[in-house]
């Protein structure tokens, strides 16, 4: 693929998600191809249709958590700290509208990619790995398990029409609240 083409590819995706994040799944392709700076026909040779471009930004947000992820084990001091930071990424506002826009596809517009399936299998291993190491630290409770983080966040981050509208307002601030209560300290009764 030509530089340019990589280049308008990244822009047309990196857009694609943005305007999904305002406007949902169903915002027009014409607007996704403006905030991109390309013709919508160039948006259309590269992606023939909503669902390829629904699915590239599948792939292209799965492969933020992962970068996210692994960005924040290499800066945080210690495991807990870098699940605290990394459920922190992933509660910003734009982010969470973002995965709420996702989380109203069918599971098929993008999870039987094999790409995306190597790679939410990969990010979630290596956040198992932080989970043990943090409880093996002393400082999350070890009846806690990767999949209660990853339920907190799908419902956090991809359900807030399920949530108390004060708590869908910040769902980062509920977050950190609820991660205290994963701290090892805080394991007063077994789960």
């Amino acid at each position: 693929m030509r530089a340019d083409a990589r280049r308008n590819l990244g822009r047309i995706v990196e857009a694609a998600a943005a305007v999904l994040a305002e406007r949902g799944v169903n915002a027009p392709m014409e607007v996704i191809a403006r905030r991109a700076g390309v013709g919508v026909g160039t948006l259309y040779r590269r992606f023939p249709d909503r669902q390829a471009l629904l699915a590239a930004v599948g792939d292209h947000y799965v492969h933020s958590m992962a970068e996210a992820l692994d960005q924040a084990a290499d800066e945080a001091a210690d495991a807990w700290s870098a699940i605290r930071a990394f459920v922190s990424w992933a509660a910003e506002p734009g982010r969470a509208a973002l995965a709420t826009a996702l989380a109203a596809l069918p599971d098929e517009a993008y999870t039987g990619r094999d790409g995306f399936a190597r790679t939410r299998d990969g990010w979630l291993e290596r956040f198992g790995e932080l989970v043990g190491r943090a409880q093996e630290d002393g400082a999350m409770r070890r009846d806690v398990g990767v999949e209660d983080l990853v339920h907190l966040l799908n419902v956090f981050t991809c359900h807030p029409d399920r949530l108390p509208a004060p708590v869908a307002a910040d769902p980062g601030r509920y977050l950190r609240l609820m991660l205290d209560g994963m701290r090892a300290e805080g394991a007063t009764v077994p789960l």
